[in-house]
């Protein structure tokens, strides 16, 4: 099945198109007819199955189809999800699908200062992106009216409920227009979380699908542990490898991925970035010039990497541990492609170890350690910043660049605490257990902060 065959309408197709998407996932090909016809939805998906585009491309739709006229447009749709980065993920996903409807969207999130937020708001919005804890303290201070809700989403319901979220639910659905169409998405049902989907639902359609778990044989991975003040510094260091002719390097953030390209200019390193905010030529001409090798190294975030596909691509460098386990696979699924041989090096700081242990769960194999090298971590507990994420000073007295060996099991000791972007003010953390695709329109960006008010 093509996009082209859910009968979606021609501004969404040329950006998906744009985006490099024609076919979509079996998430986004069950539930996108559904939700056009206006049904309630019930979708048991983990992040990491291509779930926001299956719900952000027909409510795009359905809202472009009625535009407002109003010269303050008010708010017709509003999607909830727990964590600030998956709430800015979705954000970049409604603008990249809906960049020709003329529809407007905005993001709002705790942990920082709301006059930029506001101020979106008082422009007038048609689809709202929120967290929970800020959204009820915009309401209350009277710049959310959600009267005129037409679609309500919630998204990782069952996350919400392990972030003690269901009560701030719940007094958003008694605000909610009783005649709207409701979109549910969870990555598990237990009984909590069935109960709250029958009190929002009426005759909800239902799609389930299961992610990708599994990495090819043919793909040998490796890890470094390195502070992260260090990670510059042991890219260079394993670029100097006469054998990377060419390497795919994923961050987390657009803001990192032209860092590093920055950093690498500075020691004669030719690369290109690759994220939301290049221009679709920008990203076509990076991408060309990365197959041609006349760019040796290509910098990618994640949401713009899906429409990468490189034949012979022998080298993936996670310069960040992607907090999503399928991301993982997906990441290190460029290389190694048609039976062909590929290595996948991840960096990994104590912040990111917990991220590791839920990938090597996900793939059921431990990941190979690299521990001679120039920069081994020796800052097992990073101090915390009032921003909620941590710093890592640079490690002293590097070692000799080693190889690969096999001992899968040597771990540095010490504490590891969730990393990502928090919102400040917020010490708690709890482990996160998010899941997201990158090979398709609708994957996930990492999501950070598990604590209550985001």
């Amino acid at each position: 099945m093509l996009f082209q065959e859910l009968q979606l309408i021609a501004p969404i197709l040329k950006a998906l198109s744009e985006e490099g998407y024609t076919t979509p996932t079996p998430i986004q090909a069950k539930a996108i007819p559904f939700v056009l016809k206006g049904n309630d939805l019930l979708g048991c998906a983990q992040t990491g199955t291509g779930k926001t585009a299956a719900f952000s491309i027909p409510i795009l739709q359905i809202l472009s189809a009625k535009k407002s006229t109003d010269r303050k447009r008010a708010i017709r749709s509003l999607i909830v999800t727990p964590t600030r980065e998956l709430a800015i993920q979705i954000g970049e996903s409604l603008h990249a699908y809906g960049k020709y409807t003329g529809l407007t969207s905005t993001v709002i999130f705790g942990g920082v200062n709301q006059s930029k937020q506001v101020a979106a708001l008082q422009n007038g919005i048609d689809i709202l992106v929120a967290t929970p804890g800020r959204l009820l303290d915009l309401m209350h201070q009277g710049f959310i009216s959600l009267r005129q809700i037409e679609i309500f989403v919630l998204d990782e319901a069952d996350r919400m409920l392990d972030m003690g979220f269901v009560h701030d639910v719940k007094r958003l659905l008694a605000v909610l227009p009783a005649k709207r169409q409701s979109l549910f998405f969870s990555a598990t049902m237990p009984p909590e979380i069935v109960k709250l989907a029958d009190s929002i639902l009426v005759n909800p359609s239902k799609v389930e699908v299961t992610p990708v778990s599994s990495t090819a044989d043919t793909i040998k991975q490796f890890v470094y542990f390195v502070d992260r003040g260090n990670k510059n510094s042991l890219l260079v260091d394993v670029l100097k490898n006469p054998k990377i002719k060419t390497c795919l390097v994923f961050t987390r953030t657009k803001h990192v991925a032209d860092k590093v390209v920055k950093m690498l200019a500075q020691h004669s390193i030719k690369a290109e970035a690759i994220h939301g905010n290049k221009s679709q030529n920008a990203r076509q001409t990076a991408l060309t010039n990365f197959k041609a090798q006349t760019t040796r190294i290509l910098v990618a975030t994640d949401i713009a990497a899906r429409g990468i596909d490189v034949d012979n691509l022998e080298y993936v460098i996670n310069y960040e541990i992607p907090n999503i386990p399928e991301t993982y696979v997906h990441r290190i699924g460029r290389t190694g492609r048609a039976g062909a041989n590929g290595t996948a090096f991840s960096f990994c700081d104590a912040e990111e170890k917990v991220y590791l242990k839920d990938i090597e769960k996900l793939i059921a194999k431990k990941v190979p350690v690299i521990d001679d090298h120039a920069y081994p971590l020796m800052d097992h507990n990073p101090p915390k910043t009032t921003q909620g994420r941590q710093q890592r000073p640079a490690s002293s007295k590097p070692k000799s660049l080693g190889t690969p060996n096999s001992n899968a099991g040597n771990r540095p000791n010490g504490n590891t605490t969730n990393p990502g972007n928090k919102p400040g003010g917020n010490s708690g953390r709890r482990k996160p257990n998010r899941r997201r695709n990158t090979s398709s329109p609708g994957a996930n960006k990492p999501d950070g902060q598990a604590k209550k008010r985001e």
